[in-house]
């Protein structure tokens, strides 16, 4: 299982939000690009990074950053955040980003997911996020009636291979992962990575331990920042080589 560390832009600095509240706003760093050079260093496969201003303002608004990062590290980078287009697409994955992640446009413009899935194939991810069940969108801003399940299904059906599904009520808070909303969600067919909640790395072990194949991965953020979570020894309990001394 991969262990994802999450970056989050807000004005080029890295920030987290408490259950994406723009107001909720405590700022982390001021050097992100540092921040991502330290999580490669720490055994990071990956690295997740989401443009907020992006989300908010319905295009990308950090890819400066977003080149600055790829420049910096030998890890794949999935950054979402305002990609509502193909030319979006296209751009940010011009920038070096491996894998981009599509929101709004799941729910909005489900046929444009589907052409970005069939032009750039492994590298168009989908991220479902909700609040009691229900799928959010415009960087969680509008609630809507799309059941996150059934969204997930229907993005499986047009081709996309991997979802982030975040439980916007546990996000920011290090409450622990809606573990019951996870499997709901991961049953619906595409792999699906958690997010939202992980406080500890007792919750990394909650979701290693639900042995779901379609569980693929686990986003920590705000966590790592606080150091109520190792990165490293997150990598460790991931990985089950032997090194996870409780």
């Amino acid at each position: 299982m991969l262990i994802i560390p999450a970056i989050d832009l807000r004005g080029g600095r890295l920030v987290r939000l408490v259950q994406g509240r723009p107001e909720a706003e405590t700022v982390y760093a001021d050097d992100p690009v540092a921040v991502a050079r330290a999580f490669a260093a720490a055994g990071a496969r990956r690295i997740h990074v989401v443009d907020l201003d992006g989300a908010f303002a319905g295009s990308p608004r950090n890819l400066a950053v977003a080149e600055a990062i790829v420049r910096a590290v030998d890890v794949p980078i999935q950054w979402g955040g305002g990609i509502r287009d193909l030319n979006v697409v296209e751009e940010v994955l011009a920038r070096g980003v491996d894998r981009v992640i599509l929101g709004t446009a799941a729910v909005e413009r489900p046929e444009m997911v589907a052409e970005a899935v069939s032009r750039f194939p492994g590298r168009v991810m989908v991220g479902i996020d909700a609040r009691d069940g229900r799928v959010a969108v415009r960087g969680w801003l509008e609630g809507t009636e799309q059941d996150a399940a059934e969204l997930a299904r229907e993005m499986g059906r047009r081709g996309v291979e991997e979802i982030i599904f975040t439980d916007i009520a546990r996000d920011g808070t290090l409450s622990g992962p809606n573990l019951a909303a996870l499997a709901r969600v991961a049953r619906a067919g595409p792999k699906v990575i958690a997010s939202g909640g992980v406080g500890s790395l007792e919750d990394v072990r909650s979701i290693v331990s639900m042995n779901d194949p379609n569980v693929t991965g686990v986003i920590v953020g705000k966590a790592l920042y606080t150091g109520a979570v190792d990165l490293r020894e997150a990598l460790a309990i991931a990985s089950g080589d032997g090194r996870d001394a409780r």
